[in-house]
């Protein structure tokens, strides 16, 4: 079997880590190969400077920043390729989608943030877990960073990642549903549209 890249999408706290961990153990449960990865990945010198960005100590104007976090991507892109030709099943914390979702909320064109993205392995199905702005907050109220604070910003990022969920390869879940409610909708997305696990 050809394998498959799945990536999920949201605003922070929606439960993308949670419920990416779970249908990794999953598919590995039904006997897959799966490698799992997290963007931005702030252990390269790229994701470092991210990092910094994010938390005030860089900056950068928004398309610099975007460019960032696609280069980020990138530099995975090669790793992908290979786990997706050997067969395996690459499940993403966050992927090209956030690009185009918070680089539109900021002004930036999407067709550009498309082109710049073309070259990366296009995500099998991307599965958005949304969630209102104000749910972010409630789940997290220390620590967040500056786009975290930005509640009209993240609602312009909402609209864009809905608008985006229209296409054939995404599936919209309720992410404000309980976690086992959500992981059940993770699960039918994933049998029906790519026959998995």
């Amino acid at each position: 079997m050809a394998g498959r890249l799945i990536a999920f999408e949201g605003l922070d706290q929606s439960g993308k880590q949670t419920q990416a961990e779970w249908l990794a153990e999953a598919l590995r449960a039904a006997g897959h190969r799966v490698q799992t990865l997290s963007f931005p990945d702030y252990q390269t010198t790229i994701g470092a400077e991210i990092g910094a960005a994010l938390q005030g100590r860089r900056a950068y104007s928004p398309d610099v920043l975007q460019l960032l976090y696609i280069a980020n991507r990138y530099e995975h892109a090669p790793a992908i390729r290979a786990w997706l030709a050997d067969g395996q099943m690459v499940v993403a914390d966050r992927y090209a989608a956030s690009s185009l979702a918070y680089g539109d909320a900021q002004g930036l064109a999407v067709g550009w943030l498309t082109e710049v993205q073309r070259l990366l392995p296009a995500a099998d199905l991307t599965l958005l877990l949304d969630i209102a702005p104000g749910t972010s907050l409630e789940r997290k109220r220390a620590s967040r960073d500056r786009f975290e604070q930005d509640l009209p910003l993240l609602s312009r990022v909402r609209e864009s990642y809905r608008r985006q969920a229209a296409a054939p390869t995404w599936q919209l879940v309720d992410g404000a549903l309980p976690t086992e409610a959500v992981r059940a909708a993770v699960s039918a997305a994933v049998r029906s549209r790519l026959g998995l696990p």
